[in-house]
């Protein structure tokens, strides 16, 4: 079932854009973490082993030749490409070392824009206008901010260092640039409930944001939570859960809002719990069936409206 005639993907978003299909190819910049480094933390999120969703035969590659390693993957040849700096934190470093690494991939002349993933804490005024001129050059631009939940009591439990406040500056401010943003949000983590998925959408959305990422918590090897999880004391969400969860906050997301992924699915054997997410299709299968049947993104504000 084609999700795409039910959510504003980035794929329908990016078919709009530029003459056929845009796919994102995940690149790593070798980026660390002040999260882990020690300038805000030590450890780095609860949640997070980076080897999860990037090879790590990645690093020893080059952008450009990181590129030509992931386009000889794609099935479909003759497409254009978005570079995703997914590692870590890809705004962590000098102005000179970014604007080295992401000219590489800009590069490569079926590269039409980039997506960089980054903390809200962690974007200087320089880096959002290095990215404007990039989009200024007709670049498509999007920065990616990882906040995960509006609650701050959940920030702190999940050792992210930094609070909401951090993100919805960092909104306002790339806003003054025209970068769209695209805010990612974990559903399932500790100590939350429907209710605080539906708070945090609110809030992000209050924002006027231009993209969304919905994820559900993966308890990946090498992560603190792992730890938790071996010991009893973490559940995880079901695949029936999730699927409830992220059709309901997708059905109250304005039509405009493009979801940049609905759910999202990580490698054995680092992924630990749970078991379903380990296939992609599982869930984005039973997100497009159940919107197919209850209503589409944008049609629980209608009713709302009526």
């Amino acid at each position: 079932m084609q999700l795409d005639l039910y959510v504003n993907t980035l794929g329908r978003h990016l078919k709009q854009q530029f003459a056929g299909k845009v796919r994102k190819l995940s690149v790593d910049g070798d980026f660390t973490c002040p999260n882990r480094d020690g300038s805000i933390g030590v450890g780095g999120c609860t949640f997070c082993n980076v080897d999860s969703f990037v090879k790590p035969e990645q690093k020893r590659l080059s952008i450009a030749e990181q590129l030509t390693a992931r386009k000889a993957e794609m099935k479909h040849k003759n497409i254009a490409y978005l570079a995703y700096f997914q590692a870590y934190t890809s705004t962590y470093a000098e102005i000179e070392y970014l604007r080295s690494m992401y000219q590489q991939a800009l590069n490569d002349p079926s590269v039409v824009g980039l997506c960089i993933g980054t903390r809200p804490d962690c974007v200087p005024d320089a880096v959002l206008e290095m990215l404007a001129e990039f989009q200024q050059q007709g670049k498509e631009v999007w920065l990616e901010l990882g906040v995960q939940t509006a609650h701050d009591e959940t920030l702190k439990r999940i050792n992210r260092g930094h609070d909401f406040a951090a993100f919805e500056q960092t909104v306002a401010r790339a806003q003054r640039h025209k970068i769209k943003v695209c805010a990612h949000l974990i559903l399932g983590l500790p100590g939350e409930t429907l209710t605080h998925y539906m708070q945090s959408l609110e809030a992000v959305l209050a924002l006027d944001i231009a993209g969304i990422k919905l994820h559900p918590l993966h308890v990946v090897e090498g992560s603190t939570m792992a730890k938790a999880w071996r010991a009893g004391r973490l559940s995880t969400m079901s695949q029936a859960e999730y699927v409830s969860a992220a059709v309901k906050l997708i059905q109250h997301t304005p039509p405009h809002v493009v979801f940049h992924r609905v759910s999202a699915h990580s490698r054995p054997p680092i992924l630990l719990a749970p078991e379903w997410c380990q296939n992609k299709w599982w869930a984005l299968t039973d997100i497009a069936k159940a919107l197919a049947e209850q209503g589409a993104q944008g049609t629980a504000l209608a009713t709302k409206v009526t």
